[in-house]
Parts: C-alpha cells; structure tokens; sequence
C-alpha cells in the first residue's frame, strides 16, 4: 500500500538483480529509487555488492519495478521473509519476473563468464523441509501443492535463446539446471561431485525460494545465472572460490546482460499486443 501511494508506476515486469548485477535497475527510465530502510516491513539487504533499493521506472516503454540487491537464507531471514518482495510485486500487478544471479559452474565444460538460462533447479533446503510455501496456504495467492514441472518458462527461455543469437551472445550462451544451497560458505569439493552427480550444472545461494513463491502465485518466471566462478572439483587444485572474483566478473559481463534482459522485455512489450507471448 505504502509503495503504491508513492509511485504512480504500476510494473507488469519485475527484475531481480544478483551479485554484481545492479546495473539493470540502472538502465530504468525516469527512475524512482527506494531504500528497502525506507519501505514499512521491508527487509534490510547486508550484502557487498546488493545495493538495497527497489527502483521503479520504464524499460523499453514497459513499467518495471527492479530489486537492486535481493534477501538470501544465510542473512539470517526466515524463508517467508526472503521471499515477501515477490508477494509485493504480484500485489502491485507484476505478471512476468525475471531473476538473475551469480553462480558457481559445476557443469565442466562451463567458462567464467558463461551466462546459463535455468530450464530447472534442485532445491536442497526444500528437502529439509526449508520452504517459502510451508505454513498455511495464503489462498490469494495460489493453491496449496504448486505444479513445479513448468517452473521456468518455456516460451521466455525460447526468446532468449533467439535474442542471445541476433545479439551474437551465442558462444557464451549455455542452458542448465541450478542447485541452490543454503550458505554463506562456499561449496566443499565433495559437495561439488555430489551436486554435478546429481545433475546440477551451476549452484548458487538464491533464486528457487523467489521462483517458487512467484509460480504459487501464477507469474511466468525467466532466470539466468553469471557463472563467476568454476566450482573446485579436484583435491589438487589450488584454486579458491571467493566473492572479489563474483563481483569482478559481474562487472565484466554485466553490459552484455543488461542488453539481453532488455531486449527480452521490449520484445516482451512487442509480442504481448499479439498474444503471441
């Protein structure tokens, strides 16, 4: 209510942006910018890198509201917390939200700085009973058992695979699926195996508990993960994973990303006047 009564803006397109990734919000014209101190009931991002402010503003003609900095698990927040500004979005009349984060590759053949689009996730916190959708079932929203076969959409998937091309991204361009964990220490190498066994190809501390809440309540859900880093594999290895590197290869990439996402929702805009999206 209270967001409501200060802009005029009413998004159809919510972004979450990830580590190092703030620049989206950026690209928003005639910007309003909101501290998530200044929101009644909103929580506090405390995260280097994550700015902590919710931007409202046009993308390509189309009202977007952007989260620069979003809630993870290892701050300290309960689940239902951490997931609250996707309930805020669809309050506000977001139909589509787009979510990007930084993750670690598990899949081998993943580079630094490869950009992966998420046909599907492993929630491991979900399978010790960590679920924004646990407790009762707020029936505004959606039903009680949400479908998850169809969690990230196919059709948005298809288009940026065909944006990626035009833009000639192709060679940097990979499709996978993300495990989340739950943090803040990175991973052993015995999880990395177990992950990359299980069929995860890029693992991260974000995203699934967002989507889950966002398919609960029917938006169509798109994601993309900046791989930052390669996840240590091996006992010999020297390497380390540290957070410097996840900024710096956001930083790197980030201008890329930022025209990809855009073209999506100009298309997005496009397609929706001929109900082909």
């Amino acid at each position: 209510d209270w967001l409501l009564s200060v802009t005029p803006v009413r998004p159809t397109v919510g972004i979450v942006c990830g580590s190092g990734l703030g620049g989206l919000a950026e690209m928003l014209k005639d910007p309003q910018v909101f501290n998530y101190s200044d929101i009644p009931n909103f929580p506090r991002s405390t995260v280097h890198g994550h700015a902590g402010q919710l931007v409202f503003g046009t993308l390509k003609g189309k009202p977007c509201v952007c989260m620069q900095g979003r809630f993870h698990l290892y701050e300290g927040y309960p689940v239902q917390k951490v997931t609250m500004p996707v309930r805020v979005f669809k309050l506000m009349g977001v139909e589509t939200i787009i979510l990007t984060n930084a993750a670690g590759g598990l899949n081998q053949d993943y580079k630094v700085g490869d950009v992966m689009i998420l046909k599907d996730h492993i929630n491991m916190p979900g399978f010790a009973g960590t679920n924004p959708l646990s407790g009762p079932n707020d029936d505004r929203f959606g039903v009680r058992f949400t479908c998850m076969s169809d969690a990230y959409d196919r059709a948005l998937r298809q288009l940026a695979r065909d944006v990626a091309s035009e833009l000639g991204y192709g060679d940097f361009l990979q499709e996978g699926v993300y495990c989340v964990l739950g943090g803040p220490s990175f991973e052993t190498i015995a999880e990395c195996r177990m992950l990359h066994q299980l069929g995860a190809d890029a693992v991260g501390m974000s995203t699934v508990h967002e989507v889950l809440v966002a398919r609960h309540a029917g938006m169509r859900c798109f994601a993309l993960s900046l791989i930052t880093n390669r996840s240590v594999m091996d006992y010999d290895s020297q390497e380390k994973a540290n957070h410097e590197e996840v900024l710096e290869t956001g930083r790197l990439r980030a201008e890329q990303l930022q025209k990809l996402v855009s073209t999506m929702v100009a298309r997005l805009e496009h397609n929706n006047n001929n109900n082909s999206f």
